[in-house]
């Protein structure tokens, strides 16, 4: 069994800063990828960032520059810091996984979500 867990979203006003973190945990071998998605209401999830083992990053144009993903191999953790957050970065972050676990089975798993409110 896999388990996500994100922790660090909250209210903050525009311009503000937050970080989510996210912790893999369970009959995890190797984990190939980690990453964040939102989904604001009433549209569709969305990619925010990936990084990979080997620490190769991807960022949706949209939060370039202001967004960083960093990950811990060793502790199986995976961090979005959000800078200079403006109103339509409000949604529900989801961490995403893509392992294989103890069984050999190549799966990708998802957090429950933290919801991000960018607000005054």
């Amino acid at each position: 069994q896999v388990q996500l867990v994100e922790s660090g979203g909250g209210l903050v006003q525009p311009g503000g800063s937050l970080r989510l973190s996210c912790a893999a945990s369970g009959s995890i071998l190797t984990i190939y990828v980690m990453g964040w998605y939102r989904q604001a209401p009433g549209k569709q999830r969305e990619l925010v960032a990936t990084i990979t083992s080997g620490s190769s990053t991807t960022y949706a144009d949209s939060v370039k520059v202001r967004f960083t993903i960093t990950g811990d191999n060793a502790k199986r953790m995976v961090y979005l810091q959000m800078n200079s957050l403006k109103p339509e970065d409000t949604g529900v972050y989801y961490c995403n996984a893509a392992l294989v676990t103890f069984t050999s089975i190549h799966n990708t798993y998802w957090g429950q979500g933290t919801q991000v409110t960018v607000s005054s």
